[in-house]
């Protein structure tokens, strides 16, 4: 005879929301790991080699060597404070697991532990953005909204295996402050605000974008005295969070007193005098006449207004408060940089986001997102007007730069749970057949005269709806998982193409040149290159650069930037101010790799032309305003040192059939300049599909 347990209903939801819990878990994880699965464990990009070369320098060297480190790799002959210049959180975080595991007698390599970071973390994430949407709404939204971010592109491009950078750490962070934070305000609890505050002090150790958190904070507590929903929890919450945030975030070397020193942090500081302002006015009215008040209301407004600006203008003139900075105000006018920084113009992942960035990264939740923040506006609460604010605001911030997307993808998740779940809870009624104590009270409901909503296809609307929005998910589905394995899921430093016969072809050219670099050249040997493959140079060669991804130094950049864009002798001068012994370029035309330094090639012009004004843009077009390669190119362009390292010899070489020798397969046309010699360079490496090409610099002839 068998045995049958039967739980209560409320202990099988709770088996019910683990096991779905669990289940998003692991396909949080497991959807990332397509670029190990298909070619290795490898670090991706640019930024994550640095990360990853000062994570072993921690591991090694311990936590203080990591933040008194000197790096004299980099940036020659400068050089680089470590410790100073970054956020360490990703470091760190990566170093204690590592730590942990090997306390357990569990040897791992610490390569696959930054390799496996970001998935992780997104399962945390998956976690986390459960407990934030089922404390703004409910249980069944918060399973919605973590099945949404488990998969979601736009979270996806930053948590794959492999992408080492600080992102991967920093949405898990931002998330479980902001749901602390909305745990704080409906609960009043000092334990839960200081518990948002330790989590804020995470997120600004792990990424810049912290100053998100610490603007949308003080907005969303003007809106709440704006709209009168004062409380005394708002004050317990924000100020608790202000004071200790501030008091930890000032803990980060590379933060310091910014938190009270610029521009960028001075709303929050507003909103914390705001509220004491506030506090302190509603105190003093309960104890004066409605006349008095006003008049002291109005005098007090008058006085503190004019200290206020007084302050504000002094502190601004006397340079007390930093102004804002470029990043800042490319935020708020997308053209700024183009104009005056073009060194953040020149970064692809700054650049306006498309209409098609959005559906790609989004899916349908750019169709759910507003219909979320109608279903928040129809029942305003506490936390529903924080998801709108936080809404709204992303929007914007990802409308600007691309970059962006990655903190709109969270709420668009959560915004699309609270559409989803609305409206099954409003339709899935419809398809429950009722009970006969139900039909008995609607009968004794419709002899009475209340209204009635029973439409005779009411059932077939029901199914009709929950048949629709199953269909949308299944397809949410299967575009996310094919985003995520042909679009994100292939790190930069080994390309792959297909073939006509639709085999794959790997091109390694990139750790092969690395390595190259590593075995053949002087182990104080300095590498002059465009400043995107700095830290890999510095990761994988072990040689010094002079510019990296860090790009603090815009006049050093600059100097490289002229050196590439002037001839070969001029360019020969400068190279030996800098010390230079070899110069590598990354070069498309063989291949059909677009994203080569010919391609990039103007920004190095608009760069070096931001601190020499000798330097041009339009003397590198056709009179007609063409950037071109071919003959019709501009004469400057055509005997410029990017020109030549790029194209010596490549007129040697057929790129297709039928096509001349010399032909550019990413310009679609035959080199302009052939035939040509190098007297200030020697080729010293060119790697096998001739993407990586290394030329070494010639010592200056004996006098005489």
């Amino acid at each position: 005879m068998a045995l049958r347990i039967r739980l209560p209903q409320d202990q099988q939801e709770f088996l019910l929301k683990i096991l779905i819990l669990s289940l998003i878990y692991i396909l949080a994880f497991a959807t990332r790991l397509f670029s190990v699965l298909r070619y290795e464990s490898v670090i991706h990009e640019f930024d994550p080699y640095f990360n990853y070369r000062s994570t072993k320098y921690l591991v090694n060297e311990g936590i203080y060597s990591f933040l008194n480190w000197f790096d004299q790799y980099a940036w020659y002959p400068l050089g680089r404070i470590v410790g100073g210049t970054i956020y360490p959180g990703l470091m760190a975080t990566a170093a204690a697991v590592y730590w942990v595991l090997n306390a357990f007698n569990l040897t791992v390599n610490i390569r696959n532990v930054c390799v496996l970071l970001a998935p992780w973390f997104a399962s945390n994430t998956a976690l986390v953005t459960y407990f934030f949407a089922k404390e703004i709404k409910d249980a069944s939204t918060g399973l919605v909204a973590a099945a949404f971010i488990a998969i979601v592109p736009g979270y996806i491009s930053r948590s794959v295996a492999g992408s080492y950078d600080n992102e991967g750490i920093a949405i898990f962070a931002l998330i479980l402050t902001y749901y602390l934070w909305v745990k704080s305000v409906n609960t009043g609890s000092l334990f839960w605000s200081a518990m948002c505050s330790l989590a804020y002090f995470y997120m600004v150790s792990a990424w810049g974008g912290y100053v998100f958190i610490i603007n949308l904070i003080p907005l969303y507590v003007l809106t709440m005295l704006v709209t009168g929903r004062y409380s005394s929890r708002l004050y317990i919450a924000y100020c608790t969070v202000y004071v200790l945030g501030t008091l930890l975030s000032m803990q980060v070397t590379f933060v310091g007193f910014q938190p009270v020193q610029s521009s960028e942090h001075m709303a929050a500081f507003g909103a914390f005098g705001l509220l004491q302002l506030y506090g302190a006015f509603s105190w003093v009215r309960s104890h004066m006449s409605s006349d008095n008040f006003n008049r002291f209301f109005r005098t007090s407004v008058l006085g503190i207004s004019i200290i206020f600006v007084v302050g504000i203008t002094a502190a601004t003139i006397t340079g007390y408060i930093s102004p804002w900075t470029g990043r800042f105000y490319s935020l708020l006018d997308p053209t700024y940089a183009k104009e005056h920084i073009p060194i953040i113009a020149s970064v692809s992942e700054h650049q306006p986001t498309t209409w098609a960035s959005f559906f790609f990264d989004l899916h349908i939740l750019t169709i759910l997102f507003p219909a979320g923040l109608y279903f928040c506006f129809q029942k305003l609460s506490d936390a529903n007007i924080f998801l709108i604010l936080y809404g709204i605001t992303s929007v914007y911030f990802a409308g600007v730069m691309v970059r962006l997307m990655l903190v709109l993808a969270p709420v668009a998740c959560v915004l699309g749970a609270v559409a989803i779940s609305s409206t099954l809870q409003t339709y899935s009624k419809y398809l429950k057949k009722p009970s006969p104590s139900a039909s008995a009270s609607s009968e004794k409901s419709a002899k009475k005269g209340a209204p009635q909503n029973n439409l005779p296809i009411q059932k077939e609307l029901g199914a009709i709806m929950v048949g629709g929005i199953a269909l949308l998910l299944i397809f949410y589905g299967f575009h996310c998982t094919w985003v995520t394995s042909e679009a994100y899921s292939s790190p930069s430093i080994v390309l792959a193409a297909r073939q006509h016969d639709g085999s794959r072809v790997i091109f390694d050219d990139f750790r092969e040149a690395y390595r190259w670099l590593g075995q053949n050249t002087a182990p104080d040997a300095r590498i002059m290159s465009w400043w995107d493959y700095g830290y890999q140079i510095s990761a994988m060669g072990n040689r010094t650069v002079l510019v990296d991804n860090n790009t603090w130094n815009n006049t050093h950049i600059a100097q490289v930037g002229k050196a590439m864009a002037s001839t070969e002798e001029n360019a020969y001068v400068i190279m030996r101010q800098l010390d230079v012994d070899y110069v590598l370029v990354i070069f498309g035309g063989l291949t059909g790799y677009a994203s080569d330094d010919i391609n990039k090639f103007l920004w190095m012009v608009r760069i070096a032309g931001s601190t020499d004004p000798n330097i041009k843009e339009h003397q590198y077009y056709t009179p007609n305003g063409e950037f071109r390669v071919d003959k019709d190119g501009s004469p400057i362009m055509l005997n410029c040192l990017m020109y030549k390292l790029c194209y010596y010899r490549f007129s040697e070489v057929y790129t297709e059939g039928n096509r001349p020798p010399g032909f550019d397969r990413v310009r679609n046309v035959e080199i302009g300049n052939k035939g040509f010699e190098l007297q200030y360079l020697e080729e010293a490496f060119t790697s096998q599909h001739w993407l990586v090409r290394i030329y070494k610099v010639k010592e200056p002839g004996n006098r005489g």
